[in-house]
């Protein structure tokens, strides 16, 4: 991508609306927009990053079995009715279409269990594991706080389907590994801890991943025998770890960044989504669902990875691997500079060339630190001299020339 055709350009300010770290950063960047309160729009280089974390995400749900559907945004309100959550959902938003009424789908518990009821008839039907990565809506009260708190969201949400508990609770264990892969791909494996929240109507305890940052808007209390985490929500109802039985805490603000409930039969039984066993009985369904919000992910990385001149990508989420700059615009450095680019793309790298004219090399540097790219490849007439380019990477503070004929090798 030349940098000089990119849609949006960078901004020396932070907007004054905004009081996160994440919010403020990915907007100077020019990787989303703020359309209003909790609504925003992801710019080329903020959808590039999104793609990133879905493809991620649709790897590992993919690998446990999880198939891919798309459900519709717009939901009955009979459905809703079914499950008694028209009344009792402070978010949910609702719509008319003549004397017919709608809602924004928050959830979609009340459209996956009548589709999965034309399915199921017998035990040989189960298991099965459902998954989309589609846009949500909730009345956030509280949206102050850029991805983490949004009122439109991209979010994964996984349903499994299955014929007893013992099912139900094995496919929870494989879950748990499988966020925690995808929070390892995404680079905050090292700072999210299991968390035991309230289960609600659900059972006991289900859990959230917690990811630390000094952002977060939760406060969970870290067990130092087993290294789970409580919510503060249900500190007050245990002193006790549940996992271990430990009693020694420590307490941390976090962010929420995905959860797992098991949800049995809560929504089984409203919609009668039962099947036969083996011995020809009727049963209800047991059911798991299992939420990440791909936008708060994205949201999260930024308030870990950061310093105060940008933001600083993990490699593998990050919108490009390279970002060229390509420092005074002699014919040489300009000729140069185009080879480098086209062939790094041949070799299937990807690369942000700042190509741009009247920018100083101070300001070009000042875009490569706020956007955040992990390297950094300087060509000048300088280190053209030595056949060169100048390396830095984003996390670090040295930089170092390398032959131009070496980069591939040195990248890979």
């Amino acid at each position: 991508m030349l940098q000089s055709q990119l849609f949006v350009k960078t901004k020396r300010e932070a907007p004054k609306e905004e009081e996160s770290i994440n919010a403020k950063l990915l907007i100077r960047a020019g990787f989303i927009d703020r359309l209003s309160s909790g609504i925003y729009t992801f710019l080329p280089l903020g959808y590039r990053v999104i793609k990133k974390i879905e493809n991620i995400i649709r790897e590992e749900i993919e690998e446990i079995g999880g198939q891919e559907l798309s459900m519709p945004a717009i939901h009955p309100k009979d459905f809703w009715q079914k499950t008694g959550r028209w009344e009792t959902m402070e978010d949910l938003y609702k719509l008319k279409a003549g004397k017919r009424e709608f809602a924004l789908g928050p959830t979609h518990e009340e459209v996956i269990v009548p589709l999965a009821k034309k399915i199921i008839k017998s035990y040989n039907d189960l298991p099965f594991y459902l998954f989309q990565i589609q846009t949500k809506f909730r009345k956030e009260k509280r949206a102050k706080s850029g991805l983490l708190r949004a009122r439109e969201f991209l979010m994964k949400d996984l349903y499994s389907f299955h014929a007893d508990e013992k099912d139900l609770d094995d496919y929870y264990e494989i879950v748990k590994d499988a966020y925690f892969r995808i929070f390892e791909r995404v680079g905050i494996a090292e700072k999210t801890f299991l968390t035991f929240a309230s289960g609600g109507t659900f059972s006991k305890y289900s859990h959230e991943f917690q990811t630390i940052t000094p952002g977060g808007e939760d406060t969970i209390y870290i067990c130092q025998n087993c290294h789970e985490a409580i919510n503060k929500e249900i500190k007050g109802k245990t002193s006790n770890c549940p996992n271990c039985g430990k009693k020694k805490f420590q307490q941390e603000k976090a962010i929420e960044v995905a959860n797992i409930f098991k949800l049995k039969i809560k929504f089984s039984e409203p919609f009668d989504l039962h099947f036969t066993d083996r011995n020809g009985d009727k049963k209800l369904v047991q059911m798991g669902c299992y939420g990440i919000g791909l936008g708060r992910l994205m949201g999260t990385i930024v308030e870990i990875f950061h310093d105060e001149k940008g933001i600083i990508w993990p490699k593998e989420v990050a919108p490009f691997q390279i970002h060229l700059v390509q420092i005074e615009n002699s014919k040489k450095v300009q000729k140069e500079g185009k080879k480098l680019y086209r062939d790094l793309q041949k070799t299937g790298i990807e690369v942000l060339y700042d190509d741009r004219k009247g920018k100083s090399a101070g300001e070009k540097f000042a875009d490569c630190d706020l956007i955040g790219i992990p390297i950094r490849l300087v060509i000048s007439e300088k280190t053209l001299k030595q056949n060169c380019v100048e390396l830095k990477k984003r996390s670090e503070k040295k930089t170092k020339l390398i032959k131009i004929p070496n980069i591939k090798r040195i990248l890979n």
